[in-house]
Parts: C-alpha cells; sequence; structure tokens
C-alpha cells in the first residue's frame, strides 16, 4: 500500500544537487539529477554516515563528501568495489510535485 506525500515543486531541488526531507526523526536526501529524475535515500553513508546530501550527484549516483563513496540512486548499494547500503524510497514528480512514498 502507498503513501505518496507531497513534498514541494521540483524547482525548489536543485538540479544535481539535494534537500533534506525530516520524517519520524529521520532525515532524507531527496536528489535531482540532470535528467529531472527524483530519488530519496537515508541521508547517512554507510560508510561512516556522511551527509549524502552535501555529495556530488552524476548521473544516477551520488558521491560522499567525506570518503568518495558512490551509492546507486535505485539500489542504495555502493558501487563495487565498496560495499554497504542505504534505505531508498520511492520518489516520482506529478504535475511538478515532487512525492515520496513514506
Amino acid at each position: 500500500m502507498s503513501n505518496w506525500t507531497k513534498i514541494a515543486p521540483l524547482s525548489e531541488f536543485p538540479q544535481l544537487g539535494a534537500r533534506v526531507v525530516r520524517h519520524n526523526g529521520t532525515e532524507i536526501a531527496v536528489f535531482r539529477n540532470a535528467g529531472d529524475g527524483v530519488f530519496a535515500m537515508n541521508d547517512k553513508c554507510p560508510h561512516k554516515g556522511g551527509p549524502l546530501s552535501q555529495g556530488i550527484v552524476s548521473g544516477n549516483t551520488v558521491t560522499c563528501p567525506l570518503h568518495g563513496m558512490n551509492i546507486c540512486f535505485e539500489t542504495g548499494e555502493a558501487v563495487a568495489p565498496d560495499e554497504g547500503c542505504v534505505g531508498t524510497y520511492p520518489a516520482k514528480v506529478e504535475d511538478g510535485i515532487v512525492l515520496l512514498d513514506l
């Protein structure tokens, strides 16, 4: 069962960047890539808990600003040779509004 929640207009999310949303005490990084795709995951790198929302977005990955670990938006998995995973949330854009399935 989906629980789509309106977050904000897409225009409020920086292209190739992120914005942090708080839900039930959890910080969720919501990313926007170059193609206006949106992706959401917990805002903590699996390596040392670095703020992924402050990382560099490239394609469908984000690079942790602390130690350079690359995390895949779709799966939350670290890109080899790194290991680890962060929780992800379904995200979409409808009528210019970003929604998360929380």
